[in-house]
């Protein structure tokens, strides 16, 4: 019998766990004994708020990021082919999306593991949500070339297949080029498509404003390092 893979949702930021978790991730974190995360130290913070502190010592800590190779998921899938039950941890929101452990659950589908995702938050579904736009036709587009010029002609493009099609653009960026992409969004983008920005999804301080390219321009916000979806909507 082969072990079984849980995706296990972490919080987007220094929520209450309670606050935006239910309570079965808290059973399904209390029985595991060996979890594949993105950042240890993180998932050990996590894990001891779950419930698990004073266990932490006695857990099993695998790292699978974007330093990890192929091998390394190889040797992390062994553990679910030998019988074992395994958490995957994502720094924030849920695993496998825009994430590294993407290559783990690809191993555990080629090999007939049984995949068991559990509820949580996912930035980019609460951005799309909250922004107004179309929630019927959308896509999720990942990070943007980092050369500013080749992110400004992708920006091009996607506002372009928004307008022919009327499907909803979602991104995001390493936070500290989030002011870069808005201002290059405001520079390339027309007048009249619709922006929205959302940063620190869930927390006390969180910022989910849509606006059209020139509404924007009258008042840029600073987002800093705060952790942000962009949507954009022609």
């Amino acid at each position: 019998m082969y072990g079984h893979l849980f995706l296990i949702p972490t919080p987007l930021g220094g929520d209450e766990l309670r606050d935006v978790l239910p309570a079965p991730v808290f059973d399904t974190v209390a029985r595991l004994d060996t979890f594949v995360v993105e950042e240890i130290r993180t998932a050990r913070r996590f894990l001891s708020a779950a419930g698990l502190r004073g266990k932490i010592e006695s857990l099993e800590l695998y790292e699978l990021n974007e330093h990890s190779t192929a091998q390394d998921a190889e040797r992390y899938l062994q553990l679910l082919l030998d019988g074992r039950d395994v958490g995957l941890l994502s720094e924030a929101g849920l695993p496998a999306v825009a994430d590294p452990g993407a290559a783990l659950v690809r191993l555990a589908q080629e090999h007939d593991i049984e995949v068991i995702p559990l509820t949580g938050p996912s930035s980019l579904m609460l951005a799309l949500m909250s922004s107004g736009m179309n929630g019927q036709n959308f896509a999720f587009n990942g990070y943007l070339p980092v050369k500013p010029q080749q992110r400004k002609e992708s920006l091009r493009k996607l506002e372009k297949l928004s307008a022919q099609t009327g499907q909803t653009q979602i991104l995001i960026e390493t936070p500290y080029r989030n002011d870069a992409m808005l201002a290059d969004m405001l520079e390339v983008l027309k007048d009249t498509t619709r922006i929205c920005v959302a940063a620190d999804i869930t927390l006390p301080s969180q910022f989910i404003k849509t606006k059209t390219a020139a509404q924007w321009k009258k008042a840029v916000p600073t987002i800093g390092k705060r952790p942000c979806v962009f949507i954009i909507s022609a």
